[in-house]
């Protein structure tokens, strides 16, 4: 088990992604969330830890690849 505690950005459909270590990439999850509106966050918030297992990017001219629109995807059964 692994405990992060992380600061994410929504994308604009409003979902967030969480990047996975390579070597879980092909295992089931469970994922437990608490969600908290946080108001501002310095940069430097992600632990040492959190850049070594998944890198972070210095070219603050770096954007992500456009994406499609969002695809609809039924909600599951409680």
């Amino acid at each position: 088990m692994s405990t992060i505690t992380a600061i994410f950005e929504p994308a604009a459909d409003g979902t967030l992604h969480l990047p996975v270590p390579a070597a879980w990439c092909k295992l089931s999850i469970r994922v437990k969330a608490e969600l908290e509106p946080v108001e501002s966050h310095d940069k430097e918030a992600y632990s040492a830890e959190w850049r070594a297992a998944f890198g972070s990017i210095q070219d603050e001219s770096f954007a992500p690849p456009p994406r499609g629109a969002a695809r609809r995807v039924e909600p599951l059964d409680d």
